[in-house]
């Protein structure tokens, strides 16, 4: 797993409090397998190294939308991915579309 304490730029406090939220959603999705959070950075692969599979990444798209609503369509932001890319997905860039999703004008 990635280091939280990679270099990375300073985040605002809401985007703390979405990786926070990511964060204790992946806790949820993953049920019994445990992992430090503290090791859990915006580099952190969901598949790679948290091992997530496609059943978790529903769970956490379902978790997603019931925290953020609908605008959060994780199905939507996929959709236009290769696999490599699904598989190489990372917090950060999960992170990065809830921001834009949430800050996002009404309507779009």
């Amino acid at each position: 797993m990635t280091n939280r304490t990679e270099p990375t730029r300073t985040a605002s406090a809401a985007e703390e409090a979405v990786i926070a939220d990511v964060i204790g959603m992946l806790q949820e999705v993953l049920g019994g397998y445990a992992f430090d959070t503290r090791a859990v950075g915006m580099h952190t692969k969901l598949t790679v190294d948290l091992e997530l599979e496609s059943i978790d990444l529903v769970a956490l798209a379902g978790s997603l939308e019931a925290r953020y609503g609908s605008s959060i369509n994780f199905a939507h932001f996929i959709a236009d991915m290769e696999l490599d890319q699904i598989i190489d997905l990372t917090v950060g860039q999960l992170v990065t579309h809830v921001m834009q999703c949430v800050n996002a004008p009404q309507g779009q």
